[in-house]
């Protein structure tokens, strides 16, 4: 399984029509082959509210970078979503967790 990791700056003013748009595109990744899971969270810090961050979860990174960019839905998902962010998103893939920490319970 790897990770793919985005930080989706929203141009300010947009962010309820960009999840709006995200709610529409959502099916569209979902039925990728090698899709796992995905999740998109809004930055909470003051003045980073128009940031969010997309993961999504692939069992391979060609099932995102030739599976899913080269599928039709990708264009549709282009179209709803690439003209939102100001300024384009950097894509990173990441590997299994190298370290992985929980609660210290006595």
């Amino acid at each position: 399984m790897i990770l793919e990791s985005a930080l989706l700056d929203v141009r300010p003013g947009e962010e309820e029509a960009f999840l709006a748009a995200f709610a529409e595109a959502r099916p569209l990744i979902a039925v990728q082959r090698g899709f796992r899971s995905l999740e998109l969270r809004r930055c909470l810090d003051e003045g980073s509210t128009s940031r969010f961050l997309l993961q999504v979860e692939w069992e391979t990174p060609a099932d995102h970078t030739e599976g899913f960019r080269g599928s039709p839905e990708y264009g549709r998902w282009r179209e709803l979503l690439h003209h939102f962010y100001e300024p384009f998103p950097v894509v990173e893939h990441y590997g299994e967790p190298v370290l992985a920490a929980g609660p210290v319970r006595p």
